[in-house]
C-alpha cells in the first residue's frame, strides 16, 4: 500500500512518471490536470469554470480543486493506495489534503520531488503543445506557470521535508532510467514493493 505524491515544475515529466509509477505500484494516478482537461474537452459545467483559468495559465481554485480531489479519493480503487500528481499545488491544499487523509486515518508515505532545469522544461513544454495542439502552452504562459510554481508550490517542498517524506530525483535523462530512479528510491523506504520485480 503507498500514498505517492509526485511534484515538481510543469514540464518536469511528472504525468509520464505517474503512469509508469501507478502501474509499478499497481495504484491509481489521480490527475488534477487530466481531470480539468477531460472537463474542458467536453465542455461540462466544471471544463466551463475552469478553462478561463487554464487557458491564462493559472490555477483553478482551491475550492474546486478539493472538491474534486476529496471525491475521487473517495472511489474504491483508492482504497489501498494512490498516486497523487498535480496536487496539492498550494499550503493550503496541503492542510486540506491533510484533513481528509486523517479523516479516513492515513497520511502520505512519501512525496517525490522531480527536478528539471528551467530551459529543458521550456523547451518540453513547447513540443508537446505541438504534438498535443494544447493551447495553454505557449511560450508565454509556460514563463508564467513557472513562476507561479516558484512562488506558490516550490513552500511545499519544505512543508513535506519538515516531515521526512521528500525524496529528490534528476527528471532528465529517458524516461526509463528516470523510473528506475524513482523505483529505487522507493524501494528503500520499503515501499511498491511489487516494483522490485517489474
Amino acid at each position: 500500500m503507498t500514498r505517492l505524491l509526485l511534484i515538481g515544475p510543469p514540464g518536469a515529466g511528472k504525468g509520464t512518471q505517474a503512469e509508469r509509477l501507478a502501474l509499478a505500484c499497481e495504484v491509481p494516478a489521480i490527475s488534477t490536470g487530466d481531470i480539468f482537461r477531460y472537463n474542458v474537452t467536453n465542455k461540462t459545467e466544471l471544463g466551463l469554470e475552469v478553462k478561463s483559468f487554464i487557458d491564462a495559465g493559472a490555477y483553478v481554485p482551491d475550492t474546486l480543486t478539493n472538491a474534486i480531489v476529496a471525491d475521487r479519493l473517495k472511489e474504491a480503487d483508492a482504497a489501498g493506495g494512490f498516486l497523487l500528481d498535480g496536487y496539492p499545488r498550494t499550503t493550503d491544499q496541503v492542510a486540506e489534503l491533510d484533513r481528509l487523509l486523517i479523516a479516513e486515518g492515513t497520511q502520505l508515505d512519501v512525496v517525490v520531488l522531480i527536478t528539471a532545469d528551467t530551459d529543458e522544461v521550456v523547451a518540453r513544454l513547447l513540443k508537446r503543445a505541438v504534438e498535443q495542439g494544447r493551447a495553454d502552452d505557449t511560450a508565454d504562459v509556460i514563463r508564467h506557470r513557472l513562476d507561479v510554481y516558484a512562488e506558490q508550490t516550490a513552500p511545499l517542498i519544505d512543508v513535506y521535508s519538515a516531515r521526512g517524506l521528500v525524496v529528490t530525483i534528476d527528471g532528465l535523462g529517458a524516461v526509463e532510467e528516470v523510473t528506475e530512479r524513482i523505483l529505487a528510491a522507493l524501494t528503500e523506504r520499503g515501499l511498491c514493493a511489487s516494483a522490485a520485480t517489474t
